[in-house]
């Protein structure tokens, strides 16, 4: 994994004091250990929305993140069923894993997602969720997922048909930012992430 940018610091947006940590991301297993070392953070009933663009690797970091939850079933996107569980295989919680992309905004649909009545027990994701379910939660983790495109890949003018971490390797890097957002995550240290 890369180097962290300002690990102590709040992103720029937030509030002062609240936890935050930035990190480069050069692979996609390097994304996948950024989920890894994630759900060591992680508690039944936490929240986390991941935005970034289409191929970021939001997916691919709730791979990793169920991978060290210990859940059954292959982590793959939601796109199409908008919500996938996947029960412990061991004590630990839960993994719901949302796709809000098709969903209009706001409460009302993701209530019939019944979310609420898994968050207490679960560690729910949602991808594409800003605007839309942060009422489900007086806290949640903000990952915001940038591309930081390399020289040859700014003269391309074909890349938006690329994978998440394409054959572009690394020119192809990724900025995480990790924000730690209400009383859950006050005092946090996220700093880990970044190692």
């Amino acid at each position: 994994m890369g180097t962290p940018h300002d690990p102590h610091g709040a992103a720029a947006g937030t509030a002062e004091g609240t936890p935050s940590v930035r990190v480069t991301v050069r692979t996609a297993e390097d994304m996948r250990e950024l989920g890894r070392r994630l759900a060591a953070l992680l508690v039944p009933g936490d929240l986390v929305l991941l935005t970034g663009e289409l191929g970021a690797g939001k997916t691919t970091l709730t791979r990793g993140l169920g991978e060290a939850l210990g859940v059954r079933g292959a982590v793959t996107s939601p796109t199409f069923v908008i919500a996938r569980v996947h029960p412990s295989l061991t004590d630990g919680p839960a993994l719901v894993h949302v796709d809000a992309y098709r969903l209009g905004g706001g409460l009302d649909e993701m209530e019939d997602l019944d979310l609420d009545v898994s968050l207490p027990e679960s560690v729910v994701v949602v991808e594409w969720g800003e605007g839309k379910v942060e009422d489900l939660s007086d806290a949640r983790l903000q990952v915001v997922i940038g591309r930081t495109l390399g020289e040859e890949q700014r003269r391309k003018s074909g890349e938006e048909g690329a994978d998440a971490f394409g054959s572009a390797g690394e020119d192809d890097v990724r900025e995480v930012t990790v924000i730690g957002i209400g009383p859950r995550w006050l005092g946090q240290d996220l700093a880990p992430l970044a190692r």
